[in-house]
């Protein structure tokens, strides 16, 4: 091939439809057809539900990225299509339209890691990963350190350092803001809540930061403790029919996570002598995580690296991008009896 492969990627983990069609590093188009408001009554993603709205996105989603992107399906060198982690009914749908597309158009299919993309997508707006780098992934399913070497996971170039133990920091935003009162999802609530609020009104717990907590779980996360902290501190002002404060309440609790997150994304990076870090995932649109990261990271003179807020939730351009990724370093191709795989772990990049 003696230009850069033009890609088209799949992304169908969670409610999402995500088309994606990259040439290289460049981004050409990033369609997405979300069923959010489908799930937003019953205040989390229904599966079901989900499978169903890829069914009836799916065609016309590759018909728009592909008008967006001013191409031809014969025009791709390649279809990579998320094969897990996520919900295995939504799964099946984009693996199943990657695979039929593989075989139409005569094309090689990768079936690639939902995380290892959320790395790779940063590629689309920063150039080149720097190899070694911590990334810091957070979404409503994951918050997890990878050690990244090579982002294809050749030769174990991701290699987790620490993972949630309990609810992932997205979950947490979404039950606290139903606890509050806010629509789902509820990052986005919880955080324009929060800057008309009080960091430090309520001092809400930290997950695994004491020292016995850090031998065990130096980098490991938890944010359960701190939803049922939430949740009985709320209580607690309703029982005496106080008025919860709302702005308060959501400051403080995402101040909580942050700090979590960011204190033990610098403290890998640190202990690795890393001077890169990454952060991805939904959460990562957080405007007080940015901020967070930014300001811990410069203090130890360590560089940080976030994708745009419409990169960093799930969509078909960060598997397009790991897929192209895989075509330039010559990867082999997965094979046509390509399966999803719900609990896919992150070492297992390539199908």
């Amino acid at each position: 091939m003696t230009e850069e492969p033009l890609v088209l990627g799949i992304e169908t983990s969670c409610d999402e439809t995500g088309v994606g069609i990259v040439r290289g590093s460049t981004l050409l188009a990033n369609a997405v057809a979300s069923s959010v408001e489908e799930h937003a009554r019953f205040g989390g993603v229904v599966p079901e539900v989900a499978s169903r709205a890829h069914l009836e996105a799916m065609i016309p989603t590759i018909e728009r990225a592909c008008a967006e992107a001013a191409i031809g399906l014969h025009d791709v060198d390649a279809v990579a299509v998320t094969h897990g982690p996520g919900l295995a009914g939504a799964l099946l749908v984009g693996v199943a339209a990657a695979k039929a597309l593989a075989v139409g158009l005569g094309k090689p299919v990768y079936g690639v890691n939902h995380l290892a993309s959320h790395v790779a997508v940063d590629q689309l707006e920063h150039g080149p990963l720097p190899e070694p780098c911590v990334a810091l992934l957070v979404s409503g399913g994951h918050s997890s350190l990878l050690r990244v070497t090579d982002v294809t996971g050749h030769d174990g170039g991701m290699a987790p350092m620490g993972a949630t133990i309990d609810d992932a920091a997205g979950e947490a935003f979404d039950k606290v803001a139903r606890l509050l009162g806010l629509p789902f999802p509820g990052g986005p609530h919880i955080d324009r809540a929060a800057r008309s609020g009080s960091s430090v009104a309520i001092d809400f717990p930290r997950g695994l930061t004491s020292q016995r907590d850090l031998q065990r779980h130096r980098f490991d996360f938890s944010f359960s403790g701190l939803k049922t902290a939430v949740a009985r501190w709320v209580e607690a002002r309703e029982r005496t029919g106080e008025p919860v404060p709302v702005e308060d309440v959501a400051a403080s609790f995402q101040e909580a996570v942050c700090d979590v997150l960011t204190r033990k994304a610098v403290a890998a990076a640190a202990s690795e002598g890393i001077g890169d870090i990454l952060v991805g995932g939904g959460v990562a649109a957080n405007s007080r995580l940015r901020v967070l990261t930014e300001e811990r990271a410069a203090g130890q003179g360590i560089r940080v690296r976030v994708p745009r807020p419409g990169l960093c939730t799930d969509n078909g351009a960060m598997v397009a991008a790991l897929g192209a990724e895989m075509v330039r370093r010559g990867r082999r191709p997965s094979s046509l009896d390509l399966a999803a795989d719900s609990s896919l772990p992150v070492t297992s990049v390539l199908a």
